[in-house]
């Protein structure tokens, strides 16, 4: 899929068909765009916690505060990253937005969710002190038919969040 068409046609998906695995090639091709998304400095303050097994899904369920729906997911990642790095939240929403886009490509939806009791989620997953849990994405393959690349998004129109040059100038003067 073309880079471009797959940023605007992707959508949330949190309701997964429990009968269709994602194969192991796909979720390594994830794992690599993520491994491969750029930080600041290069610093990768990121690590990540691959979760499959039925039962870890649904402990990561247990210990979010806004994503239950991840027990029904394929397979999710937590994405950890070291507070250390002053831009570690930045570089973890980058390296989110690839794997979604890279799951996206291959048919695969995907949602995130940052609402998490951190305490308990240290604990199921074994996160180390100096890692933070900032990030959990679901994957899996789509319950319903997508409908969302004909389907106009609910955005706001361009002017009303584009200014040129100043905010609130809705106009490029330095255009011919």
């Amino acid at each position: 899929m073309d880079a471009y068409d797959c940023i605007v046609t992707k959508l949330e998906i949190r309701e997964f068909d429990a009968n269709i695995p994602v194969s192991s090639e796909t979720r390594l091709k994830i794992l690599e765009s993520a491994r491969l998304t750029g930080s600041s400095l290069n610093t990768q303050p990121w690590r990540f916690i691959v979760v499959e097994n039925q039962n870890n899904l649904k402990k990561l369920s247990d210990d979010s505060t806004s994503g239950k729906w991840v027990s029904g997911a394929n397979f999710a990642i937590i994405i950890i990253t070291n507070p250390y790095f002053r831009f570690h939240l930045i570089d973890a929403g980058k390296v989110a937005q690839n794997m979604q886009l890279a799951a996206w490509n291959f048919g695969v939806g995907s949602a995130l969710f940052t609402g998490m009791y951190e305490d308990k989620i240290r604990e199921d997953f074994a996160i180390p002190l100096d890692y933070k849990p900032v990030i959990v994405v679901g994957f899996g393959y789509p319950r319903k038919k997508i409908t969302g690349k004909t389907k106009k998004k609910n955005r706001l129109p361009m002017n009303e969040l584009v200014s040129f040059e100043e905010y609130g100038s809705f106009t490029n003067k330095n255009r011919p």
